[in-house]
């Protein structure tokens, strides 16, 4: 699946929303080792990442040339400052009209609409593949995020009171969202 879209932030500097490419590997590699670093709402510390160069750089052709899946940058004056994708949750014939949705986004660039924009072209991703349900996760303190996800009419349909065990905090709650695509 092919995305590319500029928008303008809202500190007024140019932003390409497009698919992640295979150039993009080590750039990729080091805004999620980045972001996961920055906050304790992500699933995984740095540390975790257990992909090689080589295995970022197939995973982002796959996602490139995939029917229904994505992998998308947000590119600022040649840095890649966020990462986003959808990817099925199965090809069952029950389950192929789920998508689910991950973002994360360097902190240096939080509140300046590159988050919005992610997500507003993983939607468009999904409407586009024929996902009738996009789902993700998010840790019910990142106040944040559930506000973004809310305006873009994600909602709530469960808790997990035990989704994620902190280092720092102990348990953090997840909530499950979802946002109808189609009927």
């Amino acid at each position: 699946m092919q995305y590319r879209k500029t928008i303008k932030l809202k500190n007024g500097k140019s932003c390409i929303i497009r698919n992640g490419a295979v150039q993009d590997a080590p750039a990729v590699l080091e805004n999620f080792i980045l972001t996961h670093g920055q906050t304790d709402f992500l699933a995984t510390y740095p540390e975790e990442n257990r992909f090689t160069l080589e295995q970022e750089e197939a995973f982002l052709k796959r996602k490139e040339e995939h029917a229904r899946e994505v992998e998308l940058v947000a590119e600022v004056d040649g840095v890649i400052t966020g990462t986003a994708g959808v990817d099925c949750i199965s090809n069952a014939e029950k389950m192929r009209h789920r998508g689910s949705f991950g973002i994360s986004v360097d902190r240096a660039w939080w509140g300046l609409g590159i988050g919005r924009a992610l997500t507003e072209a993983c939607t468009e991703c999904a409407k586009a593949a024929g996902f009738s349900q996009l789902e993700l996760d998010v840790v019910a303190a990142n106040t944040a995020a559930l506000r973004l996800y809310e305006s873009v009419g994600f909602v709530e349909y469960g808790r997990n009171p035990r989704g994620f065990r902190s280092r720092e905090k102990g348990w953090q709650e997840l909530v499950l969202m979802r946002l109808a695509l189609a009927e």
